[in-house]
């Protein structure tokens, strides 16, 4: 593993940029996975390795922005890429939307180089596999703690990875809220659909849609889901 420490370098031409962070004290944490075992160790991993004393866990990426939207906030959110109403990036990027200050460490079984890639170039602050050592879950958060980014080497290094920094910063650039209705667009619904989903206006399902759109630099609904499902998928792909 490598840490990165939190000092101003001109970033080198075959090395990604990966923004800076500031130091935080870890005293409490949200978990962000929906099996219940998994998320019991990793508390227990949590509080008596790394020191965090107050942990919560939801089983899903709602349930974790509504958590987040109250006034105390967690130090620090840990989330599974896998979760039951989002996958992948989705869920990295909406959360990075929620809460810009707050560090996120991605925990998950999918180690693949063009994951983690693509998840440091979304804005997470660590990433550890599911598998690794205690003394790995101590490592990253102890970097954290110190405002550092914590991912293995090969993934801060140059290489080819399905999802572009483009995609990247287009995602980004959705709000909470069109976030939520491009993923209800993929599932197949309709606007009228969205707007009872939503509890929200046909026509501002419209304007949200077309907003959505134009910042994915797509012409067309089909087009929109397509971006979104590349964006998801292609970087979850294992290499060949």
């Amino acid at each position: 593993m490598i840490i990165i420490r939190n000092t101003f370098q001109a970033p080198r031409p075959s090395s990604p940029v990966l923004p800076i962070f500031k130091p935080v004290e870890l005293r409490s944490a949200l978990i962000v996975d929906d099996h219940p075992l998994f998320c019991d160790a990793l508390a227990m991993t949590l509080n008596g390795l790394v020191g965090i004393e107050t942990i919560e866990s939801v089983g899903t990426l709602e349930a974790a922005l509504t958590r987040l939207d109250q006034d105390t906030r967690p130090d620090v959110v840990v989330l599974d890429l896998n979760l039951p109403d989002v996958n992948g990036l989705d869920g990295v990027v909406r959360l990075r939307q929620a809460v810009p200050d707050v560090p996120i460490v991605v925990v998950s079984s999918l180690d693949e180089l063009r994951v983690i890639r693509a998840l440091l170039k979304a804005g997470i602050n660590g990433f550890v596999p599911k598998h690794a050592a205690r003394d790995e879950f101590r490592a990253a958060f102890a970097a954290i703690a110190r405002g550092e980014i914590h991912a293995p080497q090969m993934a801060l290094e140059s290489g080819s990875s399905s999802l572009s920094d483009e995609a990247v910063a287009r995602l980004g650039l959705l709000t909470r809220q069109q976030a939520k209705i491009l993923q209800l667009v993929c599932a197949g619904l309709m606007n009228k659909q969205i707007a009872y989903e939503l509890s929200i206006a046909e026509t501002t399902v419209k304007a949200h849609v077309t907003a959505i759109m134009r910042k994915l630099g797509v012409q067309t609904r089909m087009q929109a889901v397509l971006f979104a499902q590349e964006a998801r998928f292609t970087a979850l792909t294992p290499e060949d």
